[in-house]
């Protein structure tokens, strides 16, 4: 979710589990990340969602935010650890940093230009090692840079990271540096068993000036005029979503998009 100005997501986690899996079968663990400034609040644990005490808090207590990250883990590398559960967060260049990955991307221990140095993964799975292959790239460019690089330098550095990884495998992420949340769709298990396109729905939703606060598509907003854009591997709700075409990456802040970059 982003928003122009704080929100509180009041969709239940347990009910975005049940949509991500059929049967139920993302159930290995959940997590959220609420950006306050520079820094985030994240909670994970790697329990199902609908088991989960804390989920409830989440829902009801959760900080108002403009940009927010949550993930509902099916398990397919790594044990059922909290060092396995999405999303992953590290700083680099004074910022928090947010990843979350859905898809499989075998053999990127072995793909030399998805290496690391400084930033090491602290479980053992495929996206957090992606995660750490991207900060290494995002850290040659903070590094060149006297403040926080262009959108468009950013947005070329994703895109081509977005790239590799498609070589592998199905490669949705949501990254998020502070400023911009950058969303990459591409394939997914879709109902009929088939792993293809799209990978990710967007959603835009412009709330006008009330005196009370709205809720809709599962965020809480306060009175006033409001801008939301919310990003999902399924529609969540009956409005518009539109897909994402395969390997597309889009750039979003404040509730915009600001920058769109087709495969």
């Amino acid at each position: 979710m982003s928003s122009n100005r704080p929100a509180h997501l009041t969709f239940s986690l347990s009910a975005l589990a049940a949509r991500g899996g059929a049967g139920g079968r993302t159930h290995d663990g959940w997590g959220a990340a609420f950006y306050q400034d520079n820094d985030v609040a994240l909670f994970r644990e790697p329990m199902a969602a609908g088991d989960s005490p804390l989920v409830r808090f989440v829902e009801t207590q959760g900080p108002g935010t403009t940009l927010a990250v949550s993930h509902i883990r099916r398990a397919t590398r790594g044990a059922v650890a909290l060092s396995n559960t999405q999303p992953y967060a590290r700083e680099l260049a004074g910022r928090m940093h947010v990843f979350a990955h859905n898809g499989d991307l075998p053999g990127i221990e072995r793909t030399g230009d998805l290496a690391f140095d400084r930033y090491r993964p602290v479980g053992t799975t495929d996206s957090e090692h992606a995660f750490c292959a991207l900060l290494e790239r995002m850290r040659r460019l903070c590094d060149s840079a006297s403040r926080l690089p262009s959108l468009d330098e950013r947005l070329s550095v994703v895109s081509q990271f977005a790239s590799d990884l498609r070589k592998l495998g199905p490669a949705n992420f949501l990254y998020a540096d502070g400023d911009t949340l950058f969303a990459h769709g591409h394939r997914r298990i879709q109902a009929a068993g088939d792993i293809a396109p799209p990978g990710l729905f967007l959603l835009s939703r412009r709330c006008p000036d009330a005196d009370e606060p709205i809720h809709a598509s599962g965020v809480s907003v306060a009175p006033g005029f409001q801008e939301v854009l919310l990003i999902a591997s399924v529609p969540l709700t009956d409005g518009k979503w539109r897909p994402f075409a395969e390997g597309e990456v889009v750039a979003v802040s404040a509730g915009q998009v600001l920058g769109t970059v087709m495969p």
